[in-house]
């Protein structure tokens, strides 16, 4: 089922994703000063699909959040709501084993935007995340550079049910914390895999650890005791990504 809903989406990458995608866009409002060769993509790509442009005052993105580039589009959002069983089967049609990101309690919309965006560049099959408890709106979207336009996320009322669905399908699921007992590099991510990511101030919540299959941990030399979380799925994914073409 789709979900029809009207918002913003703002900033330059992201607004010449949405409009690559294919997506529905209603109008496109560019600061009327605004020059560059990503703004002539903007608006090439504005008037091959017939998107009606506004050239605006500086004053129109007064109550936009920083990072706006003086440029945004007006969007009715039709992404589709995903359920697991839709994750899975994407797996299947790319005949891979499944991989997939947890999202647990993350509230920092930047650190959301731009695990989405790693995820999306890397091939990571799907997310999945509470429908409470997580970042939304436009920061996310432009945090993310447009990736949200093609990751498939699921949002769940309960994390711990959506592991125990992964775990009966054969998935092993592993949680992130700078004190797991098992360093990241000897995690097989070959197989088919889930990584938990918890809050930025508190991990994972012990309930949703003790459903885990393993805690992994990415070992620190410095004096501060872990990495930002966005950096942290950095790191992971690409571990993951590494053994799957070696392997």
């Amino acid at each position: 089922m789709d979900n029809k809903d009207t918002h913003w989406i703002y900033g330059v990458n992201p607004v010449i994703e949405r409009l690559r995608s294919k997506a529905p866009v209603q109008f496109i409002y560019i600061y009327r000063n605004k020059t560059g060769s990503q703004v002539r993509k903007i608006i090439e790509y504005a008037k091959d699909r017939r998107i009606p442009i506004e050239y605006v005052e500086k004053s129109f993105f007064s109550s936009f959040p920083p990072g706006h580039q003086g440029v945004a589009a007006r969007i009715v959002s039709t992404k589709k709501r995903y359920a697991l069983q839709d994750l899975y089967d994407l797996s299947a049609s790319r005949k891979e084993p499944p991989f997939y990101i947890i999202i647990e309690g993350i509230t920092d919309p930047h650190n959301l935007g731009a695990i989405i965006r790693t995820a999306e560049v890397a091939g990571v099959h799907g997310i999945v995340m509470e429908k409470r408890r997580v970042a939304s709106g436009m920061t996310v979207v432009k945090a993310s550079a447009g990736a949200i336009e093609y990751m498939p996320i699921v949002r769940v009322s309960n994390i711990k049910h959506a592991i125990v669905d992964m775990k009966n399908e054969g998935i092993t699921v592993y949680g992130a914390e700078a004190d797991g007992d098992l360093l990241y590099w000897d995690a097989d991510f070959k197989e088919p895999v889930a990584i938990v990511l918890g809050s930025e101030a508190e991990g994972l919540k012990p309930s949703v650890r003790n459903y885990c299959d393993g805690i992994i941990r990415i070992p620190v030399k410095g004096h501060i005791n872990s990495l930002n979380v966005s950096v942290a799925a950095g790191v992971l994914i690409y571990e993951a990504l590494r053994q799957r073409k070696d392997g």
